[in-house]
């Protein structure tokens, strides 16, 4: 009798199952199938994580140029291979003199956040000796947009940036300059540039009322003034690693830049954070060496490797599909606590780039990462429907030509029908 009734019982929700997928499937293909997708590329999965269960698919394992969802992947590395706290640096003690090399944390005096850990650390010491040479890779990613140098989402990397490697620039009551080593190269014109593109002349309009952020040319000779400006002692460099046994100094904690990275899309974090990632590998810096480690190990079982360049998604060159992202989201969703995973992702209506997607408005509840660059919108998390289940899915939208609002629109009338349905 009880084997009568588990059997019926799965019957009932198999076939309770298979008419969800029916519906969900007839009223998103009315969508995606429609003529507005007709010279554009558009993929689509969603999964139900407790049942495993495809409850909707279209051109998933189709690659696309997922922008700022590669954040997702960033974000994975991060949590595989990042304790609790940042790396702040690595130290050795010699003889009273501070021998030091950056580990890539971009915290250090970044206009963002309050951790003075290290700052404070480096304080005790008068003579200190830095070593500025153990990143190995370009200062700015494959792919990116060279005319975007002057602009506050592409700062270049390196292993240990100071003020979010930009120079913030406002006018009020007077013109404010931080750091201030670069007080005398602003000029206040009308220009159309923010900056020169080989040297640190920065432009700055006598009737701007906000705060602009420009990225500064980086090299360890101006890393070393700005050191030494900052904590109002000399400063010394080396080309050659620490000898010995080096002592690591932990600092800012990790969720919060996490939480900065996924809420504001900040590029810069994103980048910083795959170097710092590379420090508990090795003693070189290497974003690429992240990417490499992360791919062999934690996600040799994606079914389409993915072409993983960077850690923001400015670069083009990237290439994901909606099955790697709803893979790597669905592993975050089993092994991070559920209130710590979501705290992180913006929440649409509430926080970061979906705030303006207001679920009070009738949209359904959101934790998930936007992705945006010209042409192209993408947008992949987890979606809370009517019932409180958790679905995990990956929306992508390639090469269309008409406005982005109206890519949103259908995309939220998606996941609203499927959020009502399920």
């Amino acid at each position: 009798m009880k084997n009568s009734l588990l059997i019926f019982a799965l019957l009932i929700f198999a076939t309770s199952c298979t008419s969800y997928k029916k519906t969900i499937k007839k009223s998103t293909d009315g969508i995606v199938l429609s003529n507005f997708y007709k010279n554009q590329y558009v993929g689509l999965l969603v999964l139900d994580p407790e049942t495993n269960d495809t409850l909707y698919a279209h051109q998933s394992e189709k690659y696309f140029t997922p922008a700022s969802n590669t954040k997702i992947f960033t974000l994975f590395a991060a949590l595989q291979l990042l304790p609790e706290k940042v790396p702040a640096l690595r130290y050795s003690v010699k003889n009273n003199t501070l021998y030091v090399e950056g580990t890539g944390d971009p915290s250090f005096l970044h206009p963002h956040f309050q951790d003075s850990t290290a700052y404070h650390f480096l304080k005790k010491y008068k003579s200190i000796v830095f070593n500025l040479n153990n990143y190995v890779d370009e200062k700015l990613g494959q792919g990116w947009a060279w005319d975007d140098y002057q602009y506050y989402y592409q700062p270049e990397m390196t292993s240990f940036p100071l003020y979010g490697n930009v120079t913030s620039i406002s006018n009020t009551n007077g013109l404010n300059v931080k750091p201030g080593l670069f007080k005398d190269s602003v000029v206040r014109t009308w220009y159309t540039k923010n900056r020169e593109l080989e040297r640190n002349t920065f432009y700055f309009s006598p009737s701007r009322k906000d705060t602009i952020e420009i990225p500064f040319r980086t090299d360890t000779v101006l890393s070393k003034q700005l050191l030494a400006s900052a904590l109002n002692q000399k400063i010394s460099l080396s080309n050659k690693p620490i000898a010995g046994k080096k002592e690591i100094l932990y600092g800012q904690a990790s969720d919060s830049l996490y939480v900065r990275m996924m809420h504001e899309s900040d590029n810069f974090i994103a980048e910083q954070l795959l170097i710092v990632s590379s420090s508990t590998l090795s003693d070189t810096l290497s974003g690429k060496k992240t990417r490499e480690h992360i791919l062999k190990n934690e996600l040799a079982d994606l079914k389409q490797l993915p072409r993983w360049v960077d850690g923001s998604g400015l670069s083009r060159y990237n290439l994901f599909t909606p099955e790697s992202m709803v893979m790597v989201l669905n592993k975050m969703y089993r092994t991070v606590p559920q209130q710590r995973l979501f705290s992180i992702f913006p929440q649409n209506g509430v926080s970061g780039t979906l705030k303006g997607w207001d679920y009070n408005a009738g949209y359904p509840k959101l934790y998930a990462k936007s992705g945006s660059l010209s042409n192209n919108y993408c947008l992949s998390g987890y979606l809370i429907t009517k019932t409180g289940k958790t679905l995990i899915f990956s929306f992508m939208n390639n090469h269309y030509k008409n406005p982005t609002s109206e890519v949103k629109r259908r995309m939220q009338l998606v996941l609203k029908q499927i959020a009502d349905t399920y």
